[in-house]
């Protein structure tokens, strides 16, 4: 079994990326975004109860998010792994993940980042913003600051990932098919 986390800022081609990984590797992917969307659309204990610190402009607090995730790795007792993307995001959520994993017998087997240059990274969203209908995506000042919060919240993760040796950099820059081929050439050495 082979668990994932995959890194990288807004606009680096994770979800992309991610959807031909879970294929090529038989991968469960796990979208902390995409589950939060699910739980509160149909109204979960969790969602409803994550949906309280959202409608205060809060973030949802870790043991919520954790809570969550547990709830789909209890969901795919066969899967052949997993991919998590958008979660880790802290050191303190990292040590929750490997805790809740070694309950499993597993570990987290890599992590890896998805690095790409600031401006092309903005370039690209405000390019999918037009079709994405995302306001996230449609502000230059909004799209910088989820840069600067990734850089102080999620870079350091970077460093507990290689002190366990644990972490990958790939360039995010290029066409999918060549960004996808070096996410491969790492993948396959795990």
């Amino acid at each position: 079994m082979i668990n994932i986390v995959l890194f990288g800022k807004p606009g680096a081609g994770k979800g992309t990326q991610a959807e031909f990984l879970k294929e090529k590797y038989n991968l469960t992917h796990l979208s902390t975004g995409d589950i939060f969307r699910f739980n509160i659309k149909n109204n979960t204990e969790l969602g409803l109860l994550a949906k309280t610190y959202m409608d205060k402009g809060d973030l949802v607090p870790d043991e919520v998010t954790i809570q969550m995730l547990q709830s789909e790795v209890d969901k795919n007792p066969q899967s052949a792994g997993f991919l998590f993307d958008g979660f880790p995001r802290t050191i303190a959520q990292a040590e929750a993940l490997d805790a809740f994993l070694a309950t499993k017998n597993q570990e987290i087997t890599a992590t890896v980042a998805l690095e790409a240059d600031d401006n092309i990274l903005v370039a690209r969203l405000l390019e999918r913003g037009k079709t994405s209908g995302r306001p996230d995506d449609q502000d230059e000042e909004k799209i910088r600051n989820r840069y600067q919060e990734y850089n102080e919240k999620t870079a350091p993760l970077m460093d507990f990932y290689k002190a366990q040796g644990k972490f990958h950099a790939v360039n995010g820059i290029g066409t999918i098919e060549e960004v996808t081929a070096r996410l491969t050439n790492v993948f396959d050495t795990l």
